[in-house]
């Protein structure tokens, strides 16, 4: 893995983080979190190839999205 990549999963995990903590949901264990984190910033990088855009606020609109759900 990358360096940039790496920031943005670190990045991803702490907005998750917050996520459960503003949702006053329990927060998952690490694990469950990094694995999340990595799927958001796979998830993120090919909507940026497709559509163009920033990596960082598509993660920021995904992870928002799994909440409302």
């Amino acid at each position: 893995m990358g360096f940039f990549r790496n920031q943005q999963i670190k990045a991803a995990v702490r907005l998750l983080s917050w996520q459960y903590e503003k949702n006053e949901s329990e927060r998952p264990n690490q694990a469950f979190l990094q694995r999340q984190a990595e799927k958001l910033v796979d998830d993120a990088h090919r909507i940026a190839r497709e559509r163009g855009g920033n990596v960082l606020s598509i993660l920021k609109e995904m992870a928002a999205d799994i909440f409302r759900k």
